[in-house]
């Protein structure tokens, strides 16, 4: 008998091997835009838990703004890669267990219980459920 997670028979798993492999070009572009590296590195913006990009605390509608519109290039990319194999949430939930872990130190992220977290110089908290 296979084991449950989330609402799917391992979809979490394949959803993993998925995130692990599809889609990192794509979200790899984010990090050329100069307006996303500057917000990212200034604190203002952070990976969170369920694979999306965060706005921390009161930000400028510019980078309100460009959250949103990453985010929506992020859902399309998750809707995508998980068609039929997956549930989008499970991709995007992958996902975050790689963004996450690939921070830098400085960078923020948002830790299993919900806070936001700097990253220091270990390894930052991940779900349990991550790889």
């Amino acid at each position: 008998m296979s084991k449950t997670v989330f609402s799917r028979p391992v979809g979490l798993i394949g959803a993993m091997a998925l995130a692990l492999g599809g889609g990192s070009m794509a979200l790899a572009q984010e990090g050329r835009d100069p307006a996303y590296a500057a917000a990212r590195s200034a604190g203002q913006v952070g990976e969170q838990k369920d694979g999306y990009l965060g706005v921390i605390g009161g930000q400028s509608a510019a980078v309100q703004a460009m959250v949103r519109d990453l985010n929506n290039k992020r859902r399309a990319i998750y809707t995508e890669k998980a068609a039929g194999k997956s549930t989008i949430e499970e991709y995007a939930f992958a996902t975050a267990c790689r963004l996450i872990s690939q921070t830098q130190p400085g960078e923020k992220y948002q830790a299993p219980d919900g806070t936001w977290k700097t990253r220091g110089a270990g390894a930052p908290e991940r779900d349990a459920r991550c790889p």
